[in-house]
């Protein structure tokens, strides 16, 4: 694809946020098709989402291909979450004891998300200050 053709294309990609939608849409059934053929146990739509993350932190994938449609869906989270409550109106059983043991599940598994992202971006943000080059050189 030549550079200029490939400009375009990133700039007509870049305007539309139902295409943008569709290219995550895209990687996510593409990571749940290699789970299922590799049999992964690990959920095919985070294979996706981590291939998409890895070709935006390489470079090798603009990041205004999916910078309008993957606000839009993080701003409308909430609607995703929609069939948890039904679920929870349609087993009442989760009000109980069997909810509170749920309940500690999910707040710890958040405080582990959430310590382990903060320890990344520690680990990350004291790697780039070892490894940053000084302004004279770059010069």
């Amino acid at each position: 694809m030549t550079h200029s053709l490939k400009a375009r294309a990133v700039t007509r990609l870049a305007g539309s946020r139902l295409a943008q939608i569709a290219v995550v849409g895209v990687f996510w059934a593409a990571g749940s098709a290699l789970a299922h053929l590799a049999g992964a146990p690990i959920p095919g739509g985070l294979i996706g989402m981590v291939a998409l993350l890895a070709l935006l932190g390489s470079g090798a994938l603009d990041p205004r291909l999916v910078e309008r449609g993957a606000g839009w869906l993080l701003a409308e989270m909430l609607l995703f979450f929609v069939p948890a409550v039904v679920a929870l109106l349609a087993h009442p059983e989760f009000l109980g004891l069997m909810g509170l043991k749920v309940l500690l599940v999910i707040l710890g598994s958040t405080v582990m998300v959430m310590l382990a992202t903060a320890l990344t971006v520690e680990w990350g943000m004291r790697w780039m200050s070892r490894h940053a080059r000084p302004a004279a050189a770059l010069e």
